[in-house]
């Protein structure tokens, strides 16, 4: 089984289209994440509110916010590109291969970055205001305080976020099912929904086996690496 998989062109291309959705979700979610986080910081108006507003979107169960832009997709942005003229939403991304992937992004990202915007408050939060006044009085403007204070001091937020992105990335089966099934044409078929596919639909639960392991042991290592590279940034930071 574990041979067999080498040469499977249906796994590798699997495979790549996972890296691919990883990648593009991981990047988002964490710049979504932290953009909110930022915002939401400055001590703006409501921004309670907002916080929970923006973090609502982590409650909705996976198959329920598929569902929900699948109808989106297919219905509500076709009827805005029927009304506007724009192309881009004419029709629905869902039976393209091309923007069906980033549909499948737009919908993790939309989702993951709520919760990751949580985080990154907690630690921009955590930064003492004694350090930041100090910063100000020396003349450092707002990019400044991002980039030497701010974003150093949440190294250990952004670690933590890009490892919990990571994972449940690598896990997506709920969305990918719900939402595209994997199509069109298995342009979206996802490492997890594949796995699902070759166990309980095609009943080869020995190869199906084999590449959850596969699975188990691409992400343990990815997350190990990651981990283990923003440790030592930490530690110089």
């Amino acid at each position: 089984n574990y041979a067999s998989l080498i040469t499977d062109q249906s796994f590798l291309t699997s495979l790549g289209k996972t890296f691919i959705y990883v990648f593009f979700t991981v990047v988002f979610s964490n710049l979504i994440g932290i953009g909110l986080a930022l915002l939401l910081t400055y001590g703006i108006k409501l921004q309670g509110l907002f916080r929970t507003c923006f973090f609502a979107a982590n409650m909705i169960g996976g198959i329920v916010m598929g569902y929900i832009w699948n109808y989106i997709f297919s219905f509500a942005l076709t009827k805005v590109g029927e009304a506007t003229g724009i192309g881009l939403f004419e029709t629905s991304w869902l039976t393209s291969p091309g923007t069906a992937m980033a549909a499948l992004i737009v919908v993790t990202v939309w989702q993951l970055g709520g919760y990751l915007m949580v985080i990154y408050v907690a630690g921009l939060t955590s930064i003492s205001k004694e350090m930041l006044e100090a910063a100000e009085i020396d003349g450092a403007t707002g990019f400044q305080l991002l980039r030497f204070i701010k974003i150093p001091m949440i190294r250990s937020s952004i670690t933590i976020c890009t490892f919990m992105a990571i994972s449940k990335a690598f896990m997506s089966f709920d969305v990918n099912l719900s939402l595209t099934a994997g199509g069109p044409f298995k342009s979206t078929e996802l490492l997890a929904f594949k796995i699902y596919q070759t166990a309980f639909s095609n009943f080869e639960y020995g190869k199906g086996q084999a590449e959850a392991v596969l699975l188990f042991i691409i992400v343990a290592i990815i997350s190990l690496v990651q981990v283990t590279v923003s440790r030592r940034k930490e530690v110089n930071a």
